[in-house]
């Protein structure tokens, strides 16, 4: 008896899911095909209130004329620029001195993370701009403007915009420091500056650049250095040797920090040393 009775209730779920699920394709029929007698039956026209997309084509064919290639050209070569950019930010500006150093500064002061990485990183990049800027400027003037013009080809566009990037790389980079990879390459030693590769430049900057911030970062810690000394020492003359010197003089070291104005200094000694 109550098999029967749940046989019958079963059946009758079942009816009702099949119905259920008949009704909903039919609606889904009707409304593709109301769809695509409304896509079918007329054409965008401005004003209305269709939708239309903008088309895409993809072709390969030959050309004749070289003007035909300067748009694939430009493309190639910003998607190029677009690819090392964080490596000539990183390595051949001004970029590693400074984060170097704010990084330095936040150490010295034993602020943990304050200031945020991305902070810091975000003043370096935007001090990076600021002391880059006449190079940068002189870059687009005699390479990137008469290049889009197509005053000048590709290669003479490269050679012009390297020279004012390789000029910034000469006035910061040690002799020093340049002798140590010219001997390492093997190369035979250049007569001016000319004649000095790219690739032995690069890597003789960026060391010039890490010694010089780790000079500065010296610089920076030596005067916190001497506080939390004079706070340990009252503190151990006080008996209170299990309280941490750091907790004490953290406060002090922002208090002298804000009243030298200390952001004005290092900021403006690290523009003044690319000078």
């Amino acid at each position: 008896m109550i098999r029967s009775i749940f046989r019958q209730r079963r059946s009758k779920v079942l009816r009702l899911a099949a119905c259920v699920g008949l009704g909903l394709a039919a609606l889904a029929l009707g409304a593709a095909r109301a769809h695509a007698e409304g896509a079918g039956g007329g054409s965008f026209v401005p004003g209305t209130s269709g939708l239309s997309l903008p088309s895409l084509s993809l072709s390969f064919a030959n050309s004749q004329k070289p003007s035909d290639l300067v748009g694939v050209l430009r493309i190639v070569l910003m998607m190029t620029v677009l690819s090392l950019a964080p490596a000539i930010l990183i390595m051949m500006t001004s970029f590693t001195r400074i984060v170097v150093v704010l990084s330095f500064l936040r150490q010295a002061l034993g602020t943990q993370q304050m200031p945020p990485n991305q902070l810091i990183v975000g003043l370096s990049l935007f001090l990076s701009f600021f002391v880059m800027a006449p190079t940068w400027k002189n870059i687009s003037a005699n390479a990137v403007e008469p290049y889009l013009a197509e005053k000048i080809d590709q290669k003479t566009a490269f050679e012009r915009g390297e020279a004012p990037l390789r000029e910034f790389m000469f006035n910061q980079t040690r002799e020093k420091d340049l002798e140590l990879f010219l001997s390492l390459s093997k190369e035979a030693k250049p007569k001016n500056r000319a004649e000095v590769p790219t690739y032995v430049l690069v890597p003789s900057f960026v060391i010039s650049e890490l010694k010089t911030a780790f000079q500065i970062g010296f610089m920076l810690y030596l005067p916190f250095l001497v506080l939390d000394m004079v706070v340990a020492s009252v503190l151990m003359a006080m008996g209170m040797m299990m309280l941490p010197p750091v907790v004490i003089s953290l406060p002090f070291k922002l208090l002298l920090f804000v009243l030298v104005d200390g952001w004005e200094l290092v900021v403006g000694s690290l523009v003044k040393s690319f000078g």
